[in-house]
């Protein structure tokens, strides 16, 4: 039975993995698990950490994300909101399709934990302009 959870829980790690997009340079990305739940989406969570001065540059989601800045000093660009500055303790939400950016800003690196609720079959971060 152990055996049979560790295939599973491996299994799980290689498929996020394998979602992992290639990360800007001065951000580090490490997915921490994926579910498909609710029917036709997956829930992905994952941890960032940003450089200072690093930026992850525009993007958008197929689906909503939501996070929570666990260190440093963050600038948040989202398309038809006010930027904002979150520091350590701030959590932020992201409409779905809404393009958006995210800068260190703070004099150390930053760090943020995020789930992503994206449609279960597209990518799940795209280019904007």
């Amino acid at each position: 039975m152990l055996r049979l959870a560790l295939i599973a829980v491996s299994f799980a790690m290689l498929t996020v993995a394998s979602d992992a997009q290639d990360a800007p340079a001065g951000i580090k990305r490490t997915p921490l698990q994926k579910i498909a739940f609710p029917e036709g989406y997956s829930t992905v969570m994952g941890l960032a950490e940003i450089a200072p001065g690093a930026s992850s540059g525009r993007h958008t989601h197929p689906g909503i994300e939501t996070g929570y800045i666990l260190d440093g000093e963050v600038l948040m660009s989202v398309d038809g909101q006010p930027d904002q500055t979150l520091k350590a303790g701030d959590s932020y939400q992201i409409p779905a399709g809404v393009a958006h950016d995210v800068k260190a800003v703070g004099n150390g690196p930053s760090k943020a934990l995020a789930t992503y609720v994206v449609e279960a079959e597209k990518p799940l971060a795209s280019p904007a302009p």
